[in-house]
């Protein structure tokens, strides 16, 4: 496949301005009460489905949504709790030490700060870049699989590595999009511009996007 073009910037602008229309104020699919359990969510997303997370939280954070709740509950039962979720046991780990953090030297808050949220067990950049985004309004991008493939197949930011299409993003979005591009690209990468097959023929931005050849309609 051919390297894609880069967009022009009124291409990008259009590009924003669609999904905008199509959908004013997206919102992820996590569910969460507070920015602690919205952490914690995150943090178990890692290689799995937000369907899945949600299963095992629903009931978690009925009986523990803070850090001093999750702490008491302790390792153990965490455990019971999210043993549906890929990689549970370091993640049940990565989450009561994150918790003894929150509490140890934040006052059980979610700090607004991304040196402190990646100091956090079990939290990168990516991560950090969500929590940022969706408890604080902050226009930080995260790229996942989705937004690295979005990024190179369109043109909107090719770049080799995450970081390098979250740079690229963060340079090509218009300022005015640039709270909520990451739920729009991430919910068309999920739903539309899927990896193996995208549904090029339903898609808002086809006539924008540099991906060929595009996916004919199913018969």
């Amino acid at each position: 496949m051919a390297k894609a073009r880069r967009l022009q910037p009124a291409e990008v602008e259009r590009m924003f301005r669609l999904f905008r229309q199509a959908e004013p104020e997206p919102k992820g699919e996590l569910e969460s009460l507070n920015p602690y359990t919205f952490l914690v969510a995150v943090v178990l997303s890692a290689q799995a489905t937000d369907t899945g997370v949600n299963r095992a939280t629903g009931p978690l954070f009925k009986a523990a949504d803070t850090p001093q709740q999750i702490l008491a509950l302790g390792e153990e039962k965490l455990r019971d709790y999210i043993k549906t979720i890929g990689l549970f046991n370091s993640k049940a780990k990565n989450v009561i030490s994150l918790s003894r953090q929150l509490v140890e030297k934040h006052g059980g808050e979610v700090p607004h700060d991304r040196e402190a949220l990646e100091a956090l067990p079990g939290v990168g950049r990516k991560t950090a870049n969500v929590v940022l985004n969706a408890c604080f309004g902050e226009p930080t991008i995260a790229v996942d699989t989705h937004l690295f493939r979005l990024g190179n197949r369109t043109g909107l930011a090719p770049g080799k590595s995450p970081y390098d299409v979250e740079m690229n993003l963060l340079k090509a979005v218009p300022t005015q999009y640039a709270k909520h591009a990451h739920h729009w690209l991430i919910l068309h990468g999920r739903y539309v511009c899927k990896a193996r097959k995208p549904e090029c023929w339903r898609c808002l931005i086809a006539e924008i996007c540099q991906f060929k050849p595009k996916t004919p309609a199913p018969p």
